[in-house]
């Protein structure tokens, strides 16, 4: 993690200085941006470890840069803004971000953010592998997924939730239970952001295997995961 590279975008020169020195303090690689168009040229020849992505951005506003970078990569993103409405939130996250700040925030809180949301790229502790007849397989190595044989294409925190779920086929986990595992202590993510990672987790299961419902609602209660329909 020491050597991740990080990538600011923040039109605020103060802001994104005081970031960069702190992430470079703790030994990443930061790099700026101070527009919106100026981000996708950028990432066609250079690949971060995780973006830091403000909302609010000249030229192209950081909504519109989120949806289009998770069209083509799972490069984890945090979502900057003072606009702390919950339905920005849940749009943010329903875009494919991995976590959101709100201004005003303590460079040390970005600095643990970024670290807590790297860290759920790590490979989990055991590879979680159902059999190959069984049409699942997630390989936390590899952090790739597949369902009969058509890879699953899954943001970091996507792959966790699925990791977590998947590890015990059958058991029910709360919301609350789920953030425990994708938070690492930070309680301000809010309870609504799995729902909206669940979501586009479900979409894309879906549309490898139509028609089997691998991660399923429990009514009142939370999600669980089941891979008996599968052929």
């Amino acid at each position: 993690m020491s050597q991740a590279h990080i990538l600011i975008v923040d039109d605020e020169p103060g802001i994104a200085e005081i970031i960069g020195a702190y992430l470079e303090r703790d030994g990443f690689e930061a790099s700026w941006l101070s527009t919106g168009a100026a981000v996708l040229p950028w990432l066609s020849t250079v690949k971060p470890d995780l973006i830091l992505l403000d909302l609010m951005l000249p030229e192209i506003d950081g909504m519109t840069l989120c949806r289009t970078i998770r069209t083509t990569s799972s490069v984890p993103i945090i979502m900057v803004t003072a606009r702390v409405d919950e339905i920005d939130r849940l749009l943010g996250l329903e875009l494919g971000a991995d976590d959101y700040i709100c201004k005003p925030f303590s460079p040390r809180e970005v600095v643990a953010r970024i670290k807590a949301v790297l860290r759920r790229q790590a490979p989990a502790s055991a590879t979680t592998a159902a059999p190959a007849d069984q049409g699942f397989v997630i390989d936390s190595e590899k952090m790739s997924a597949s369902v009969n044989g058509v890879r699953v294409d899954l943001t970091p925190t996507e792959f966790k939730l699925l990791a977590v779920l998947a590890a015990h086929p059958g058991k029910v986990y709360s919301r609350a239970q789920l953030l425990d595992h994708l938070s690492d202590g930070y309680k301000d993510v809010f309870d609504r952001s799995i729902d909206s990672h669940i979501k586009n987790l479900r979409r894309k299961l879906a549309a490898a295997a139509p028609g089997v419902e691998l991660v399923q609602s429990v009514y009142g209660v939370g999600y669980r995961f089941e891979r008996s329909d599968l052929s």
